[in-house]
């Protein structure tokens, strides 16, 4: 199951839809929490089902991202256990 995304603010990007930005959580849609057990009410956290969490621990924030802050604790929950980070391309004979 794909987990969606929630975030403590929001922007709109040029095509006119909602993106999420600042504080960013993993959501399971149809639950009231996020992943790391956060309440979405109690949290503020507005709620992305269009915007799959795809985040992982390697990602980088830039001052040009509107991401300011990535959940460290939905990222381990999201991130399946002995997945590679990397792929070799081109290995040796």
């Amino acid at each position: 199951m794909a987990r969606a995304t929630a975030a403590s603010s929001q922007w709109i990007d040029d095509n006119g839809v909602r993106q999420p930005g600042g504080e960013v959580h993993a959501w399971e849609p149809g639950t009231n929490q996020t992943v790391c057990g956060l309440a979405l009410s109690r949290s503020r956290l507005r709620r992305f089902p269009h915007v799959v969490f795809d985040f992982r621990a390697t990602d980088q924030i830039t001052a040009a991202d509107e991401v300011r802050y990535i959940c460290p604790r939905c990222v381990a929950a999201t991130t399946r256990r002995g997945e590679r980070s990397w792929t070799r391309t081109a290995p040796r004979p």
